[in-house]
């Protein structure tokens, strides 16, 4: 019974998010592919390199991860806050069976798998580039759930932080963006300043990227498997106590 309401609650997200499909395709599709071409095909031009690969070849696993991690952030955190404060959605769904724990929950689940979803179509945009080659690729889906889960996770706690959009700037500007940068998604770590190596290595994306890329590179390794399991923990963590403020939050 229990997983029948958290469907219901799933579904009804997806079937309003069918109403604008087309507009949330293009924008969370579209600026991941102009990365890729921009970066990959322009700079890379100009590039010999990295060791036995392209560049193009190096950062298209780091694209499909960041999509992740943009999608699952934004949903968690501007259009959940749009649900919770603004269209008082969490509080209509809780006058049904189901409980409020139930709907924040759900809405980490549906960031995740929105973001999911959009970042599969970049796979179709990798393979007619040819840069699908490796059978381990098959398990980039679990990998890109977790990281999806570990963002929404994250980005649901700082709603419940949030008492208006503005907040969110903090978040995106200051954590999100900088990750974005310095996680090794343009460029390899190891040319990095010696702080700043150590500063990577306790950013979740780093960890993403580094899975991601072994993977697509064919590599299946026992420390790959420990950091998506420790990802999969912190994200559990993180939304139990996201789940925790936001129930306290509504009922106080």
């Amino acid at each position: 019974m229990l997983s029948y309401r958290i469907f219901k609650v799933w579904r009804r997200d997806m079937i309003v998010w069918q109403k604008y499909l087309a507009a949330s395709l293009v924008t969370h599709f579209g600026e991941p592919l102009i990365y890729l071409v921009a970066m990959g095909f322009g700079l890379g031009r100009y590039i010999e390199g990295m060791g036995e690969i392209s560049y193009v070849a190096f950062i298209a696993p780091a694209i499909v991860i960041t999509s992740m991690m943009n999608g699952s952030s934004f949903e968690a955190t501007f259009s959940s806050y749009t649900r919770l404060e603004t269209q008082k959605t969490f509080h209509g769904i809780a006058m049904t069976p189901v409980s409020m724990e139930e709907v924040v929950g759900v809405e980490i689940l549906w960031a995740t798998t929105k973001s999911l979803i959009t970042s599969c179509v970049i796979f179709i945009v990798l393979a007619f580039f040819g840069l699908l080659n490796s059978w381990t690729i098959l398990l980039m889906p679990i990998l890109m759930t977790v990281t999806g889960l570990l963002f929404s996770s994250i980005g649901m706690l700082m709603t419940s932080f949030a008492r208006n959009y503005d907040f969110f700037s903090y978040y995106f500007t200051l954590f999100i963006s900088p990750m974005f940068v310095f996680s090794g998604t343009f460029f390899p770590l190891d040319k990095l300043p010696t702080w700043a190596k150590y500063l990577a290595q306790v950013l979740p994306l780093t960890h993403a990227v580094r899975v991601a890329r072994n993977l697509f590179a064919g590599q299946l390794l026992w420390q790959d498997l420990l950091a998506t399991l420790l990802m999969l923990m912190t994200a559990i963590v993180i939304s139990l106590i996201a789940i925790k403020r936001i129930v306290r939050r509504i009922l106080v």
